[in-house]
């Protein structure tokens, strides 16, 4: 057995209390400032190691770490993980009785608490903050971890105002660390999270937001329905998956239509009743190959990391969200999918739905902005994760596993209609959006366009071979190519950037996707399952282990991930331990777990040929 340090290094805990030999990227960095009494803004993508980004801190500070947390299945699943390894964690949620918050309570009080989960709201309460003054004045308060940092963020469907009031922490306990984290902002939000937390000077962490396990596939939508079946069937026929819809309705019917064709599925949206959500989620979480079909109500904070695809019958309602809900996939860092279908209808209904709401005008400048971005990424011809990186300021090279990069796609020379663009987006003096500009290009004579003269301009009318729906394509394709530039300050006025100077002058080409005809090919040949094992070896260990690691995940009342991973019982299957010591070198058994289970998986080592 392996002996804990009295003095443990942050190396040591990670291998000793979660089983990992190394750190990945930039997490030990992350937790030696935070161990060490730094503040810090942390984005990691879902599948990171964002968790033990203050896990291991909580472990090598003194006292109780306090993590704030959005979601009770979130809270429960963390604390089960960390009990499962050792850790004396707790949460305090309106999921326990009285006696148990008590229980809990008096546990925290007494200091014999690693770290404790809370919501927001429960953190904010007179009672509660009397405890942490408590822990405080004793020298037993750790930290401060605020998770899915970007609830705090206004412009998010994930805003949750509770999330505000947080900004009292350094002004109460200005000497505690405080660590926010989250996988998914762009910079304006960013910079929100650091204003609204007081992180103004904390130290930024900015892991890559690239997840290359993860496929992106998009379809142009022809039955999407049968399109979803098809890809099922032939991808991931018997695996965990989430299916997105936009409303409510389809959600339940989709999920009904699933059933009916022999699929394990379930519906999820803020309109069940709270116990038949907090049933279907609890299945999600501990059922192996279970389909959730869902609106975006359901995915904050999910931690099963054998999501192997998701899937969205609906155009997100921007690139920040598709990025958060296709990073529910493929947590374990082995291969997964993100397929979606989309068509026009879904951009026009986005657009209404933009228009018709009680939102600001602000805001529904930037939300049309985000979709006009996302709309750029579905309508590419090239590399969908250099367009997705490139949106988070990331440059990255062609990743050759996109749909774009395994199966080009043909395309149509659109370089004269580039160059009429541009042209008109200078001639009318660069203060117009893309409507405008279509109108002036087609030669309409709209009120408009007459009342500024821009039917006397050389560019009136000189694209009317094209129809507004291909002019729109035109334009969106500019802006996510970074030739022109949306002036949100000007009402999404387009303006022309350094980037548009070679293809005005000739030097440069511009081609769009050419959409394809309808037509229903032949299957594609189904992609390797992520539990085949590599070389050769049987899949019978794997699968061995799997029943075994169901039996005690149920015995526990546990979900199975939370006793191993995927990826640990597929590296047992690999390496085939026979001792303990050997069993100790496996990725993700920390002592715990090897004193729990190590005599149980060398016997089923021992008993599958």
């Amino acid at each position: 057995m392996r002996v804990i340090s009295p003095t443990p290094s942050a190396l040591h805990v990670l291998e000793h209390v979660f089983g990992y030999s190394a750190f990945r990227g930039e997490q030990q960095a992350i937790v030696e400032h935070v161990a060490a009494g730094g503040d810090a803004l942390v984005l990691m993508p879902t599948g990171g190691g964002k968790s033990l980004c203050y896990q291991v801190p909580a472990l090598l500070r003194s006292g109780t770490a306090i993590v704030v947390s959005p979601l009770i299945a979130l809270m429960h699943d963390q604390v089960s993980a960390l009990v499962e390894a050792g850790v004396k964690a707790a949460f305090l949620n309106s999921s326990l009785d009285a006696e148990s918050a008590r229980a809990v309570e008096r546990a925290l009080y007494g200091g014999e608490l690693d770290l404790l989960y809370v919501a927001p709201e429960r953190l904010m309460t007179p009672r509660f903050l009397d405890q942490l003054d408590h822990l405080r004045d004793t020298g037993r308060l750790a930290l401060f971890a605020i998770d899915e940092a970007h609830c705090v963020s206004q412009w998010g469907h994930d805003f949750r105002p509770e999330y505000l009031q947080l900004s009292i922490l350094p002004e109460r306990y200005p000497a505690i660390p405080r660590i926010a984290l989250t996988a998914t902002a762009d910079r304006l939000t960013r910079e929100e999270i650091a204003g609204r937390l007081n992180l103004q000077d904390a130290r930024r962490f900015i892991a890559s937001f690239d997840r290359p396990n993860i496929r992106y596939t998009i379809v142009e939508k022809d039955d999407p329905r049968r399109q979803l079946l098809h890809f099922i069937r032939e991808e991931y026929p018997s695996e965990a998956g989430i299916v997105y819809c936009l409303s409510r309705r389809k959600v339940e019917e989709t999920a009904a239509w699933l059933q009916e064709q022999g699929l394990n599925a379930l519906p999820y949206h803020a309109g069940l009743a709270q116990d038949v959500r907090a049933a279907h989620q609890t299945r999600f979480l501990r059922e192996d190959g279970l389909i959730m079909v869902a609106t975006i109500a359901f995915g904050m904070g999910i931690d099963k990391p054998d999501v192997r695809f998701v899937a969205h019958l609906d155009l997100p309602r921007s690139i920040e969200g598709y990025y958060q809900e296709t990073g529910r996939a493929g947590r374990d860092g082995l291969p997964a999918q993100a397929w979606m279908a989309w068509g026009a209808q879904d951009v026009v209904q986005q657009r209404r739905m933009i228009d018709e709401s009680e939102a600001s005008e602000e805001f529904k400048r930037l939300a049309r902005n985000r979709l006009d971005v996302l709309v750029g990424l579905v309508e590419a011809t090239t590399c969908r994760r250099q367009h997705l990186l490139a949106y988070f300021g990331e440059e990255a090279p062609p990743c050759g596993n996109c749909d774009n990069c395994l199966h080009p796609p043909q395309t149509w020379d659109a370089t004269e209609a580039a160059r009429k663009a541009l042209s008109c987006v200078y001639r009318t003096g660069q203060r117009y959006g893309a409507g405008h500009l279509i109108d002036v290009l087609r030669g309409e004579t709209t009120d408009k366009v007459l009342e500024r003269g821009h039917e006397r301009i050389s560019t009136f009318g000189i694209g009317s071979e094209l129809d507004e729906k291909r002019w729109r394509t035109v334009f969106r394709q500019l802006v996510a190519r970074e030739l022109v530039a949306v002036d949100h300050e000007r009402y999404n006025a387009l303006r022309l950037t350094d980037a548009a100077r070679p293809l005005l002058r000739g030097e440069a080409g511009f081609h769009l996707r050419l959409e394809r005809e309808r037509s229903r090919g032949r299957a594609k040949r189904r992609s390797a399952a992520v539990t085949d094992i590599p070389g050769g070896i049987p899949t019978t260990l794997f699968d061995r282990l799997r029943a075994w690691r169901a039996a005690q995940a149920k015995e526990r009342n546990v979900p199975a991930y939370v006793i191993f991973h995927d990826a640990t019982l597929r590296e047992i299957a690999i390496a085939r331990p026979a001792s303990i010591t050997e069993l100790a070198g496996i990725s993700g058994i920390g002592d715990r777990k090897l004193e729990a289970y190590g005599s149980a998986i060398l016997e089923v080592i021992a008993e599958t040929a």
